[in-house]
Formats: C-alpha cells, structure tokens, sequence
C-alpha cells in the first residue's frame, strides 16, 4: 500500500524529535560572540567571550605559519 504524502510527512517530523537539540543547533549562532579579524576580511564566533585574546593569538602565530611556508614569488 502506497503512503500518503500526510503519512509522510508525519513520519519525518515524528524522526525530528528524536534528534537531540544540540545536535539540530549545530551551526548555528545563537549564543555565540563574534571575533573580527584582518580589518573585517574574517570573522570566527566563539562561545566564550574570555577567550577572544587567545583566539586572535592562536590565528596571527597560524597566519605567520602560512606566509612563512608559502612566501610570496616574485615578479619575473
């Protein structure tokens, strides 16, 4: 017997409340502080507004690592 799209439909959203909340936030930014960095080109959110200056820390030693592996090639 064929399923009505009612029946499915009902069956998806009784499959959505068996996923945990936390899982359904992923991705999403409630709760979570903006860090701005490179003038405004990057922005990263946290969830723990205290650990802004270890955050921008980590990603200028990270940014120093990239232009230290891949220098620029000069103009021929």
């Amino acid at each position: 017997m064929k399923k009505t799209t009612l029946e499915y439909r009902m069956m998806q959203e009784r499959q959505r409340l068996k996923i945990s909340d936390s899982k359904l936030l992923m991705g999403s930014l409630v709760g979570k502080y903006p860090v701005v960095l490179d003038d405004g080109k990057t922005t990263i959110y946290i969830s723990d507004l205290s650990k802004e200056p270890e955050t921008r820390l980590r990603y200028a030693s990270r940014m120093e690592y990239v232009l230290m592996r891949y220098p620029k090639k000069p103009k021929v």
